[in-house]
């Protein structure tokens, strides 16, 4: 009878014991680290304490409605968030001013008034980058600005 050492087995299934060693090690590891930066809690949103960020950059758009002062119609402009927003003149000039932080919004305002000339203006901080002015029988007039 042939006597076998102890680890003889060893000899058989070594690839098995190095993969099953290295399997444990990496457990541990992991959860170890796991333990180490606390995800192994469950995440709550808002539970964390966030810096408020503040607007930077924050730009001015400014539609201008001009004409005969006694001029009475209405106007069409596009919001920050790029909705229609209607209102009424009765007379001119008209303006209203929207702010945001957006890089660049489509800015587009259109008026129709009661007089033979009516113009309109778009302005960014302060700077005209459209205006158009219209002549006839119930003037109308539109400016955009693409990448106000």
């Amino acid at each position: 009878m042939k006597m076998r050492s102890p680890f003889g087995w060893l000899q058989q299934f070594w690839v098995v014991v190095v993969v099953v060693i290295a399997l444990l090690l990496g457990a541990a590891v992991v959860g170890r680290l796991r333990t180490f930066f606390d995800s192994d809690l469950p995440f709550v949103a808002g539970s964390e304490h966030l810096d408020a960020i503040a607007p930077i950059n924050t730009k001015q758009v400014t539609y201008e409605i001009v004409g005969p002062q006694t001029t009475a119609g209405r106007v069409s402009y596009l919001d920050a968030k790029g909705k229609t927003q209607e209102a009424g003149f009765t007379n001119l000039p008209w303006s209203v001013t929207i702010a945001t932080t957006d890089p660049g919004i489509l800015a587009n305002v259109v008026a129709q008034g009661d007089s033979g000339s009516l113009g309109c203006r778009i302005l960014v901080n302060d700077k005209v980058v459209a205006e158009q002015h219209a002549e006839g029988r119930a003037a109308q007039a539109f400016c955009l600005d693409k990448s106000a």
